[in-house]
């Protein structure tokens, strides 16, 4: 009979843990979808640097920024290039590039990638034979 109340014990902590892992993602996606002082939220800024440059990917730029986000999780992989192309757009914006360059994909992706994963970056950049060096700026903002 222990063992049956030990196994709903450990049942029950298993549960409670995936609940507050899964409450913790809820939440973070909830903070990024609330509005800012402008009235338009992170994801609504990354949706609208999307739209505004879909017309400038070329097949080419679409392949390297699907080859650089392949490493990442399948479950987390949409995520992450939602928010890499984002960034690679708001980037296109700002220098008001008529076409999307490779330039821009590897510096969105750097810029877009968290400070803990810049080590694996730098060689997940360098098995696609570019040279991170380049781009030592972005890995420090």
């Amino acid at each position: 009979m222990a063992w049956f109340m030990n196994g709903i014990l450990l049942w029950g902590f298993i549960m409670i843990t995936l609940m507050a892992i899964g409450g913790f993602f809820m939440f973070r996606k909830f903070l990024k979808k609330l509005p800012k002082e402008d009235g338009k939220s992170m994801m609504d800024w990354e949706d609208e640097y999307i739209d505004q440059t879909r017309h400038l990917w070329t097949d080419e730029t679409m392949e390297l920024l699907n080859a650089l986000v392949m490493p990442v999780p399948a479950a987390f992989r949409d995520v992450a290039r939602r928010k890499i192309a984002g960034r690679i757009g708001q980037f296109a914006l700002e220098e008001r590039a008529s076409v999307m360059t490779s330039e821009l994909v590897v510096k969105g992706y750097i810029s877009a990638t968290p400070k803990r994963d810049h080590n694996f970056l730098k060689k997940a950049l360098k098995e696609h034979a570019i040279d991170w060096r380049e781009y030592e700026l972005y890995f420090q903002s």
